[in-house]
């Protein structure tokens, strides 16, 4: 399968074509993902038959620029206020005992969470047939490009934040054509840094959890994606591993179509503006919280699954505290 790279190459980024197993090479005549995307659309083509016009450039050795540090974002808007970052939880099979377990407190036995509604909902409803539109998922806003991070970078916790966890799971990035129609350019790895103990303590407080830093694989998975992803996420406290599951992702392991999701998150005009890049996370049935895992800074998130060749990792760091004073006018 096609994938996209963007990858720092003496000294400055270029955009990687690698099919995943032979040579990955520069493509030549282009600065960016967005501008290949951009191009590919104006001239009516997806993103294989549009490279195939262009010369093939340079190969990278893409295991020495992770060893190195030069795997870029999979794809960068020029002003990160018009990459929307947002997504959607409880689409999992599975996911919903974790979050039910969080909020059980505050339900008597004899009426489910929200949580639980919601996910029984996303059962029942999520995965309409053709032509019907499907019950609408939970969603969440994260904010926009400058949220995001590379593999190799960290993930950095704000000071007032309780907790910083890892969500491993998959996103998808699209461009908004000319006329306002969502291109998907395809899927990558992700980690959905998240406040699980802030979430834990009041379910109204899940829009403060999700407002966090996220990571992106570095590959960008062009095309659909298989039925089935099997991944496994992992955490290293110095030299031990102090947490290993494998997670599930897929539309054979989710309550909820990719179709049904991206038509809840774009039938609002606003976010078919021309130009804008957006990332959906899809969510996840797997967290080291749920576990009884309390990270720390330092701690290394590494986030695997194929059909993705490259691992994404990061650190969790914390920011300094840096109080925000109001003055009135």
């Amino acid at each position: 399968m096609l994938r996209l790279l963007q990858v720092a190459v003496d000294g400055r980024v270029r955009v990687v074509a690698w099919d995943g197993e032979g040579e990955a090479r520069v493509v030549e005549g282009i600065s960016s993902t967005y501008e290949l995307a951009s191009k590919a659309i104006a001239a009516g083509q997806g993103f294989a038959d549009y490279i195939a016009t262009l010369p093939a450039g340079p190969v990278v050795d893409l295991s020495a620029a992770q060893a190195e540090g030069r795997l870029q974002l999979p794809v960068t808007h020029a002003d990160p206020a018009h990459f929307i970052v947002a997504g959607t939880g409880l689409t999992h099979l599975g996911s919903a005992d974790g979050r039910d377990k969080m909020h059980k407190a505050a339900q008597s036995e004899e009426k489910p969470t929200d949580s639980m509604r919601m996910f029984l909902m996303g059962v029942e409803g999520g995965k309409p047939k053709a032509g019907e539109t499907g019950v609408q998922p939970e969603w969440f806003y994260k904010g926009d490009g400058s949220q995001l991070k590379a593999t190799g970078e960290d993930l950095v916790s704000p000071a007032f934040a309780l907790d910083g966890g890892e969500e491993p799971e998959l996103a998808a990035i699209y461009l908004i054509g000319e006329d306002g129609t969502p291109y998907r350019l395809g899927f990558c790895l992700a980690n959905e840094f998240s406040d699980h103990v802030t979430e834990k303590g009041n379910y109204l407080w899940l829009a403060h959890s999700k407002l966090r830093q996220a990571a992106l694989g570095p590959e960008l998975l062009v095309g659909e994606l298989p039925q089935h992803v099997e991944g496994t996420s992992l955490i290293r406290r110095g030299d031990a591993v102090i947490f290993e599951k494998p997670f599930l992702s897929g539309e054979a392991n989710m309550s909820h179509t990719i179709a049904n999701l991206e038509h809840h998150n774009f039938k609002y005009d606003l976010f078919r503006r021309p130009g804008d890049l957006h990332v959906h996370f899809f969510g996840t049935a797997t967290l080291s919280f749920t576990a009884g895992v309390k990270t720390e800074p330092g701690d290394q998130f590494e986030i695997s699954a194929a059909p993705f060749k490259l691992t994404l990792v990061n650190r969790l760091a914390v920011a300094e505290d840096a109080p925000v004073a109001i003055r009135p006018l």
